[in-house]
């Protein structure tokens, strides 16, 4: 039940409020239509159309809320008028024309409205669209809840100065956001896939969430190649979801893992996602690095890797979204085409940004001890476990430091 609960918000939240006009109305809505189908499916069992139960008890709710307000603004006569009787038929209708899937994309768009700082819109997407909880964004964040609480507050308030646009998406506004909202559903992604903080080093909810959005995205804009790139990437880099811890919760890099633990049906799905966008002949990064998780996910083994073809890859990447990230993952491609002088070669003049990271450290110390540098091995390693950010990232370091000194 709750399943259905979470799958449905998006497209509830959107129906109510293209109606209802307010987050802040819609958002109440929606959670007394939690609250009351989950007394009524609990007795009844689930409705035949969930998501138009949903809408239907929460407009009805949100209406019934603004009449008793009194004091401020309700919606129009005209549009009480409409709603009154029994509806659900044409809610179904609607979602048989695919009209929620347009309502989800103005609920993104406004989300992403240019009137918000970044961090504000990212805040606000993930409450209002994804539905996670103060806490759980605040831990996404690095951030404290009370200071998310005033994002969010301070992220509403823009909207309303701002006088944002509830009606439907125009091209132009499709244009100037969508990639702000194929960047929030990314991140929100990486950071179920690989954690900034906390105990938990993978957050499976996050990176399905981000999937499910990522899905519903796909469905609004199906021709959009950068966002089937997105998608492939998500479900390609969560199909190794299963092996990329070991038994006591340390890391296992992808040379080590068990391949036979891969989900093969989200490495197919991806395969295919990725080489239809690129048959669109309109290359972005999104694209990009869903391909190099597709050379990797087609090598039964390690060894079988085409390495070649992901430092090209990963060049293509750079000339498309240059940043000292990028080139620090070439690095490892580069280590295996063409040695660790050649890797070591790109990776140090990007201490100046990276120097304060994690991976930056890991790989540049990988690097000196393949050249057999194992006292500067040493010294990276022990500098990557200082800034280590969760339980896995240390496990693995201790893992390494130890065979450094057995070596």
């Amino acid at each position: 039940m709750s399943t259905a609960l979470a799958e449905a918000r998006p497209r509830v939240m959107a129906a109510l409020l293209r109606s209802l006009r307010d987050l802040d109305a819609s958002e109440e809505a929606f959670q007394e239509a939690c609250l009351r189908a989950l007394n009524s499916w609990r007795t009844h069992g689930l409705p035949k159309n969930p998501i138009a139960w949903l809408i239907l008890v929460g407009r009805n709710a949100g209406i019934d809320s603004a009449r008793r307000r009194r004091g401020e603004a309700l919606p129009p006569e005209d549009l009480l008028e409409s709603h009154r009787g029994h509806p659900e038929r044409h809610w179904i209708a609607s979602l048989d024309q695919g009209l929620f899937d347009d309502d989800v994309l103005r609920l993104f768009l406004i989300c992403c409205h240019p009137a918000l700082a970044p961090e504000h819109q990212i805040a606000l997407a993930l409450k209002v669209v994804a539905g996670l909880t103060v806490p759980e964004i605040a831990q996404a964040l690095l951030i404290q809840p009370k200071a998310l609480e005033q994002r969010i507050t301070r992220a509403k308030r823009r909207l309303i100065a701002a006088e944002a646009n509830y009606g439907p998406p125009t091209a132009a506004e499709r244009h100037e956001r969508i990639p702000t909202v194929r960047t929030m559903i990314y991140l929100l992604f990486n950071e179920g896939y690989s954690a900034t903080g906390g105990d938990a080093h993978l957050r499976r909810n996050l990176c399905e969430e981000a999937i499910r959005l990522a899905r519903i995205l796909l469905r609004a804009i199906p021709a959009d190649p950068e966002v089937m790139g997105l998608l492939a990437l998500c479900l390609l880099q969560h199909s190794r979801y299963r092996a990329r811890l070991g038994a006591d919760g340390e890391i296992i890099l992808l040379s080590d893992q068990d391949r036979r633990l891969w989900q093969r049906e989200l490495m197919a799905e991806g395969q295919v996602l990725v080489e239809k966008a690129l048959r669109k002949g309109v290359p972005g990064p999104f694209q990009v690095q869903a391909a190099i998780a597709a050379v990797h996910s087609w090598a039964p083994q390690a060894a079988a890797t085409d390495w070649d073809e992901i430092d090209r890859l990963y060049g293509a990447l750079e000339s498309l979204a240059p940043s000292p990230v990028v080139t620090l993952n070439r690095a490892v491609a580069v280590r295996e085409a063409r040695g660790p002088r050649a890797a070591l070669a790109l990776v140090e003049p990007l201490a100046e940004h990276l120097d304060g990271t994690f991976h930056f450290h890991g790989v540049r110390g990988q690097l000196w001890l393949d050249l057999g540098e194992t006292d500067a091995a040493r010294r990276e390693w022990n500098r990557a476990w200082e800034l280590a950010r969760t339980p896995a990232e240390r496990l693995h370091l201790k893992s390494q430091l130890a065979k450094l000194r057995k070596g």
